[in-house]
């Protein structure tokens, strides 16, 4: 008989992938709650494995390049530790996992990237040079530069660029870095003179 808990889990998971929503561009594809579940499913994976997260829907490489772009998107730096290592690939994975229409974006899209960092460096984009990947981010990241020859790379970008922000903020790492205080116990508080000063100036009564 199967356990209870797996089964609630499942069932938890199938409903997660039903519910991503596909109409944003990946903006707010899940709300905090259910990308919490989703966070501890790939955690479950990882124990499972010996702490090592296995793609369930990408291909070697096309995980690597993900890998890539996400902590291009979110670089480590003095305050963080970035999207690589806080596992935005692993949840983006993960729901493409759950989501067939969500993983032909992102094949498809990693496929496009691949063969249009071939057509101007000969390799494709995980092997290029750092200068040269950061060049193909340029291009792709600002709607400003869409074109027939872009637009498929542009489209695929706001989607790995929201959900990696997603991925990444919802975990504990990214909670600590915008200051997020909630679940927590204050002995007192005050609010803070810039937000005071920004709410007055929205005031219609200023």
């Amino acid at each position: 008989m199967s356990d209870p808990i797996d089964l609630s889990r499942r069932d938890v998971l199938v409903r997660i992938g039903a519910s991503v929503s596909l109409a944003a561009m990946g903006e707010n594809v899940l709300p905090a709650q259910e990308a919490e579940h989703v966070h501890h499913a790939v955690a479950g994976d990882k124990a499972a494995n010996q702490g090592t997260y296995r793609p369930r829907a990408l291909t070697a490489h096309e995980y690597a390049t993900l890998k890539r772009l996400t902590d291009l998107i979110i670089p480590a730096d003095d305050r963080s530790p970035g999207a690589l290592e806080a596992g935005a690939a692993n949840y983006i994975d993960f729901l493409c996992s759950v989501n067939q229409d969500l993983k032909e974006i992102y094949t498809g899209g990693l496929a496009w990237l691949d063969d249009a960092m071939r057509r101007d460096h000969t390799t494709d984009f995980v092997t290029a040079q750092p200068v040269a990947q950061t060049a193909m981010l340029d291009r792709i990241a600002y709607r400003r530069n869409a074109s027939a020859e872009l637009n498929p790379g542009v489209a695929f970008f706001s989607w790995v660029r929201n959900m990696t922000v997603d991925a990444y903020y919802t975990t504990p790492a990214g909670v600590k870095e915008v200051g997020f205080m909630g679940n927590g116990v204050l002995s007192e508080f005050s609010v803070p003179k810039e937000a005071v000063e920004y709410a007055v100036k929205r005031s219609p009564l200023a």
